[in-house]
């Protein structure tokens, strides 16, 4: 499909950009006047979500370019790398985070906070499980203690959210900006559409319509300005083997500038360290069976982690790629769904939860506490996201665009994927027939991880996919042109690690995307040696070490040929 280059750079792609963009991706001409030929593209890109009616050119074409971070040791500077230029800060992020105001919580929203920031992150979402408590009083009542730490730390970005039982399904966070309406809104949502609170929690046609008008809800509220933004992302999606894939596809399609993604690597990754010094589990407490409500379809290795990935990410030619073969932006993300610290030694403080929509706060409770299965946030897993600066509006717009890559046990440092002047989750235009290159820059692991030892990356994986259109069977998860196109053997490099490809003479739409791996623990794919032959292996559990397995994801880059 194409050919490699370790450490060189050459250059054989072809932007299209300015007067030389074709009729078809240029918005400004209005359909009536494109030629039958342009006509017939220009639907083609919108069917595979690549094209909307109101999308704007600079989306497309010559996005920002990715980069890696500077030479910085520091906790902070090692989650929080400044694009080349300084034209984008990295700040690594989690989503899913729980505390006292969650049934099955202890921490305050400061611990986490306090925790967040020591371990480098940038940006956090509190998201207290939804419940008839939670939607009644605890919404209200973490708001204070959210808005005290902004003001405590300011210079971690902290949004107010909710873990959502999803209708019909699992759970998902939804969050706002922050703003005078952030409890109204979110308490609005969670009364009205979360699955507990409403009984809407059974696999029903009419339930999963909840769901929509949920995420409709959202929708609605950003358009009216209740409040500047929001969004969902699905959690832990193959868990429990609940979340179908037409209800994704569903979720995406209703809602696409609210519904963005899923996690592609769960959180309670500490649940897979052996017993008796650890919980021994499944990481992710990825240890179920299907049950009456799960999509029939899902094979039995679906429950079960991949490198500590959902197999919903972590399948080359899966669920996720079958999404992306449709065109459809849809983002992975990698959060702790932190509750009770592996390690730690607080216990929950006590108090009438339903009455008071909380715990009291956390007590000290003896020797260390080996059957916790999470880690703190940042402490393990994080997402990365490219912002124009460091504001609540510029992290969700770095969400939202796709700007993401997720590591786990700080693996790297910072990586640089450039496929002309796109980067990641955006799309690169070239004239049909041309050389399309990836340039790709790793910055190694400098430092010590939390768990004190400095990562090796081993090696280095380029997927690629053709883009086909929008799948006839909604319950689809698999797609057929999806691969490993080349892998680079990166254990004795030593430095920053300079790597290339060149897609020869490209006629169709495809997309790339990357991970990496430091080698410990691999296997042949779910699909097959010519599609996946050295991937992640399928986590055991009861014995499944976290820092023993460790792997990073990007989000994909679109390239459209667009005529000669």
């Amino acid at each position: 499909m194409g050919h490699g280059h370790h450490h060189h750079d050459h250059s054989h792609d072809f932007a299209v950009t300015g007067s030389d963009l074709p009729a078809a991706l240029d918005l400004s001409i209005p359909d009536t006047e494109l030629s039958p030929s342009d006509t017939s593209r220009r639907t083609f890109l919108r069917g595979a979500g690549l094209l909307g009616a109101g999308a704007a050119v600079g989306g497309l074409v010559g996005a920002p370019a990715f980069a890696g971070g500077k030479n910085e040791t520091s906790a902070e500077a090692y989650n929080q790398h400044e694009g080349a230029a300084g034209d984008l800060v990295w700040l690594a992020g989690d989503h899913h985070i729980h505390t006292q105001h969650s049934s099955d919580g202890q921490y305050r929203v400061i611990d986490h906070v306090k925790h967040a920031h020591a371990y480098g992150l940038g940006w956090m979402v509190i998201t207290d499980h939804g419940s008839v408590a939670h939607a009644k009083i605890g919404v209200d009542k973490v708001n204070p203690d959210i808005r005290a730490a902004r003001s405590e730390i300011d210079d971690i970005l902290v949004f107010q959210g909710l873990e959502w039982n999803i209708p019909a399904a699992e759970h998902g966070t939804v969050f706002v900006h922050p703003g005078q309406n952030e409890v109204a809104v979110l308490k609005e949502f969670e009364n009205a559409f979360d699955g507990v609170v409403t009984n809407t929690t059974g696999s029903t046609s009419a339930n999963e319509a909840v769901a929509i008008a949920g995420l409709n809800f959202l929708n609605d509220a950003v358009a009216k300005k209740r409040v500047q933004d929001a969004m969902f992302f699905a959690n832990h999606p193959a868990r429990k083997g609940i979340d179908s894939p037409h209800e994704i596809r569903g979720w995406r399609d209703a809602a696409p500038h609210i519904a963005l993604g899923f996690e592609g690597a769960p959180g309670h990754q500490a649940a897979g360290i052996p017993s008796p010094l650890g919980p021994g589990s499944g990481r992710g407490y990825y240890d179920n069976s299907p049950s009456s409500a799960s999509f029939p379809g899902y094979p039995l290795e679906s429950y079960r982690t991949w490198g500590g990935f959902d197999w919903m990410t972590s399948t080359v030619g899966g669920l996720w790629d079958s999404l992306l073969a449709e065109g459809k932006p849809w983002w992975i993300t990698a959060n702790s769904d932190s509750h009770s610290v592996y390690g730690d030694t607080s216990v929950n403080g006590g108090g009438d939860f339903n009455a008071n929509g909380r715990y009291n706060d956390a007590v000290y409770g003896g020797p260390a506490i080996l059957t916790n299965g999470d880690f703190w946030p940042g402490y393990y897993s994080r997402t990365h996201v490219g912002a124009a600066r460091r504001s609540y509006a510029a992290v969700m717009a770095g969400l939202r665009a796709g700007r993401v890559w997720v590591d786990h046990g700080g693996l790297i440092d910072g990586i640089d994927v450039r496929v002309g002047t796109a980067t990641l989750g955006g799309t690169y235009a070239v004239r049909t027939g041309r050389d399309v290159q990836v340039k790709i820059k790793i910055k190694p692991a400098s430092s010590s991880n939390w768990a004190q030892f400095v990562p090796r990356l081993a090696r280095v994986d380029l997927i690629a996919g053709e883009v086909t259109g929008p799948a006839a069977d909604k319950d689809v998860f698999t797609t057929p042109k999806t691969k490993v196109v080349k892998s680079f053997d990166v254990s004795s490099s030593t430095g920053t690690v300079t790597l290339t490809y060149t897609f020869p003479d490209v006629e169709k739409p495809f997309y790339l995307r990357l991970r990496g791996t430091d080698g410990k623990r691999t296997a042949v794919g779910l699909n097959g040696p010519t599609v996946d032959p050295v991937g992640p292996a399928m986590d055991v559990v009861g014995s499944a070490d976290p820092w023993q397995d460790l792997w990073f994801y990007t989000n994909p880059i679109f390239v459209l040929p667009l005529g000669r």
